[in-house]
């Protein structure tokens, strides 16, 4: 296939999804794919929320930031998938929270519970007050009252 701005070979194959219902298909040689990437239009349409009327919005190009501390442009990053310094998640930010929507679906970690812990945090926030409770029975030496929490906390464990 031949490259759609020059006589060469097409080797990079981009598809753009303009919106719901348009998208556009590239097909470029490694030169003009490189000039497509690293040039960005210089407007972007933004429908109003009030009308269907588009109005135009200037944009910062994608990878144009820099870091002061490492040099680093965001597109390098793209390009390379690391960072040069731990200044650039401040730089890059909104770059970042971004892709990291895009990739993960949320932008905030989450990680995984044990088994073992109780499932909702009352209950585990009740656990630590019960055996709070329990060791100051046991320190006023109110044994019988110890062992009516240590039931409550075997109970609360089991389910």
């Amino acid at each position: 296939m031949k490259c759609q701005k020059c006589p060469n070979a097409a080797t990079l194959h981009i598809t753009e999804i303009l919106n719901a219902d348009q998208v556009e298909e590239l097909h470029l040689c490694e030169v003009c794919a490189h000039k497509y990437l690293t040039e960005t239009p210089k407007t972007v349409t933004k429908p109003s929320a009030t009308s269907v009327v588009s109005e135009e919005v200037e944009e910062t190009p994608l990878g144009q930031g820099e870091c002061e501390m490492c040099g680093i442009k965001f597109i390098d990053f793209r390009n390379t998938g690391k960072l040069g310094c731990p200044h650039d998640y401040t730089v890059f930010r909104e770059e970042l929270l971004h892709l990291l929507e895009n990739i993960h679906g949320e932008t905030r970690h989450v990680g995984k519970t044990p088994r073992r812990l109780p499932q909702s945090r009352q209950t585990q926030a009740e656990l630590l007050q019960l055996r709070k409770q329990m060791t100051q029975a046991i320190h006023r030496e109110e044994y019988e009252e110890a062992a009516r929490i240590r039931d409550k906390i075997r109970k609360l464990e089991e389910s």
